[in-house]
């Protein structure tokens, strides 16, 4: 299911596979964590390593915003990252909006979906497409709200 290289989830444990053996399995997670886990201790194993992955990002956008201009940005900020030199190779297909995902509070919540060559590489691509999508919205005077409370104050009587 995994070898020591690949990024794994065992649990609530993800990391990188440093060592296996008849006993136990021993994964570092992002902050550093060394974890031991006991091989008769793992029943479900995901390896977030293998052939490809997905980028699956989650993006807020105003409700007053036009969705179809909003999915026209996402899918040329996504084609723009999936033809870059410096990007291209990591990515099978290219980042398109897949979708509105849910109505939050403050914000409709889109889904944007690709694939990634390298699944290692799943991570970075994410990170340059929201820089990209962040510069993008910027320019296209597009909002990403964030949640915000209105307070009324009581008038005293007197």
């Amino acid at each position: 299911q995994y070898r020591v290289g690949d990024v794994i989830c065992v649990d609530d444990k993800c990391g990188v596979v440093e060592d296996i053996s008849l006993r136990m399995t021993i994964i570092r997670d992002i902050d550093g964590t060394l974890h031991h886990i006991p091989s008769g201790a793992i029943t479900i194993a995901s390896n977030l390593s293998k052939d490809y992955a997905r980028i699956k990002l989650e993006v807020g956008v105003g409700y007053e915003e036009d969705i179809t201009r909003i999915e026209e940005v996402v899918n040329r900020v996504g084609t723009e990252l999936a033809q870059d030199p410096e990007w291209k190779d990591y990515i099978n297909e290219p980042p398109t909006f897949n979708r509105i995902e849910n109505f939050g509070d403050s914000a409709v919540i889109i889904r944007i979906l690709g694939d990634t060559t390298d699944p290692l590489q799943k991570w970075a691509v994410t990170g340059e497409l929201r820089k990209r999508l962040k510069v993008a919205f910027d320019k296209e005077g597009i909002s990403i709200p964030y949640p915000q409370h209105v307070i009324h104050q009581a008038k005293s009587q007197q």
